[in-house]
């Protein structure tokens, strides 16, 4: 077997460690190659502005905040710092984070210092680890979905790497033998690539379930209280445009398993990925490829063997995605405001008028997986002077505009290494084209999943949007079609290599045949599934 380099260099690091302590003693603004390959274990990537040869690089360093869910000081820490070590801006994730960008390598100790004053972390929130453990939103304070927040914790707090290298390096703890140290889930070499888990409660699907790794989805007994799981494994978006032995994958439903099953199951399940996981080769190295390559039955059986139990077959219930923006109430009498912050970032005015709403009123909050932010436990009385707040900072708290509500985009260019255009930057002027079209062809009233990424990695989980724009040049993106609005299927491509400026053409083409052949309030992409790809494509301009 020929492992790759980063299997190589984990091996050798002294359960991540490597020369990172030196390093940071180094004037160098930068870490080495090695160095940058093992911080992200620790939480942050290295980047540089492209064509800002004269700038030093930066570290984005990103929370491993379980469920999003922060206390009103922790918010406030993560907005200082941001003041304080970076570039003055927040970013919410897809995985319900918060990443701070532009902080500078001298600076990384105390920025990392100050998040663990906040009862925060980094540790483990970037590397090939088991990431944020993400769950369903809660602004009505739901009962039943109050109850994944000790089951989130439990699953984040478990799969944590034990590694007292993070302690050691950034925090200035106490020093422990490397050679006495044991990785007992994840040994000496981790896991093959990234590992995401997600929870949600049965019928809710807040969170995107099937893109995840491995998902569960919470039942609840005659008395309310939760007493199993359906589960699921095998889901994750990153591909690499042209080759076809990579794809985007929707996870498989394994079946029900008792709660007290958890643990031994969701072990299991990262188990069969670090044994069974591609270490040749990092682009085929996600569980959904063993599941690909050695077949559902013989997965499941595996899962089951070590889990020492026996999936349970039963009807999954239907899925919907209930709204949560805006004004809601809350089971205690008090009210949750959730905000749109369009592609997750916190900035100048807005940034100004969280800062001082939270600060005043004290709420907690939760980031939800569509990178918003949920203002929780606001006092009724208090949403007049809340309002005025907001207004005050140029934020009048307006309805959001469906299409924009549940759109997402990457950080994509300038900083991110792996992006090829523009995503976030250009969605604005995107979710103006799609509007546009929806009107032209007489569907202003309608909305649809929209969805654009820098390259195909898939970080705003472009393949199950019912539209989607995946940069694949400098100058055009994939069109992807067909997802369902509750992201149980994967959309498909119908264009390659789109100019930006062809764009309002093809949408004027597939949003006219929607309006023409579309069912009494069918979806698009229940639309577009239904008209498959060679008829949609055959709509497009031939390919250049």
């Amino acid at each position: 077997m020929t492992l790759t380099a980063m299997e190589t260099l984990k091996a050798a690091s002294r359960h991540l460690r490597g020369t990172l302590a030196e390093e940071l003693a180094s004037p160098d603004p930068s870490f080495s190659k090695d160095g940058q390959a093992l911080v992200k274990f620790h939480g942050f990537y290295q980047q540089k502005e492209r064509g800002a040869a004269d700038k030093p690089p930066v570290l984005m360093l990103r929370g491993r905040i379980p469920g999003g869910r922060l206390s009103p000081d922790q918010y406030l820490a993560w907005d200082g710092l941001a003041d304080q070590y970076g570039d003055g801006t927040l970013r919410l994730t897809a995985r319900q984070s918060i990443e701070l960008h532009g902080v500078l390598k001298g600076d990384l100790k105390a920025t990392l210092q100050g998040i663990h004053d906040a009862l925060q972390t980094t540790k483990g929130a970037c590397g090939d680890v088991v990431r944020t453990v993400t769950q369903a939103p809660n602004p009505w304070l739901r009962p039943d979905l109050a109850q994944l927040d000790a089951v989130v914790d439990r699953l984040a707090s478990h799969f944590q790497a034990t590694s007292n290298a993070y302690a050691e390096i950034w925090l200035d703890g106490e020093r422990v033998d490397p050679e006495r140290e044991q990785e007992r889930l994840f040994g000496a070499t981790y896991l093959p690539r990234k590992f995401k888990i997600s929870a949600t409660v049965t019928g809710e699907n807040l969170v995107d379930l099937y893109t995840n790794d491995l998902g569960f989805a919470a039942t609840f007994d005659d008395g309310g209280l939760l007493d199993g799981f359906f589960v699921v494994a095998g889901g994750g978006l990153g591909m690499t445009h042209g080759d076809a032995t990579t794809f985007p994958r929707v996870a498989d439903e394994l079946g029900w398993i008792p709660a007290a099953a958890l643990l031994p199951v969701a072990e299991a399940v990262v188990g069969v990925h670090r044994d069974e996981g591609n270490r040749e080769d990092r682009k085929r190295a996600r569980l959904k490829y063993v599941i690909a390559r050695k077949g559902l039955p013989w997965f499941k059986a595996e899962v089951e063997a070590r889990a020492g139990l026996t999936f349970e077959a039963r009807p999954l219930p239907p899925w919907r995605t209930s709204p949560v923006l805006g004004w809601l109430d809350r089971t205690d009498g008090t009210l949750a405001l959730g905000l749109s912050v369009p592609s997750g970032r916190i900035a100048g005015s807005l940034k100004a008028a969280l800062r001082e709403v939270i600060a005043t009123f004290r709420p907690s909050s939760q980031v939800s997986p569509d990178q918003d932010l949920i203002l929780l436990g606001l006092a009724r009385e208090d949403r007049p002077a809340v309002e005025a707040l907001f207004r005050k900072h140029g934020h009048a708290l307006e309805a959001v505009d469906p299409l924009a509500a549940r759109a997402m985009a990457c950080v994509a260019l300038p900083l991110c290494g792996l992006a090829l255009t523009e995503a976030e930057r250009a969605m604005p002027d995107f979710l103006g084209q799609v509007r546009s079209a929806l009107a032209r062809q007489g569907l202003a009233g309608r909305t649809l999943i929209f969805r654009v990424t820098g390259c195909a990695n898939g970080c705003a989980r472009p393949y199950t949007a019912e539209l989607a724009l995946v940069g694949q040049t400098s100058k055009s993106y994939a069109l992807y079609v067909g997802g369902d609005p509750e992201g149980t299927r994967l959309a498909f491509p119908v264009r390659h290599k789109l100019a930006v400026d062809a764009l309002p053409t093809a949408l004027d083409a597939l949003f006219g045949a929607w309006a023409r052949e579309g069912r009494p309030a069918e979806a698009f992409g229940d639309f577009a599934a239904r008209a498959g790809a060679e008829a949609l494509s055959h709509l497009l301009e031939p390919e250049s």
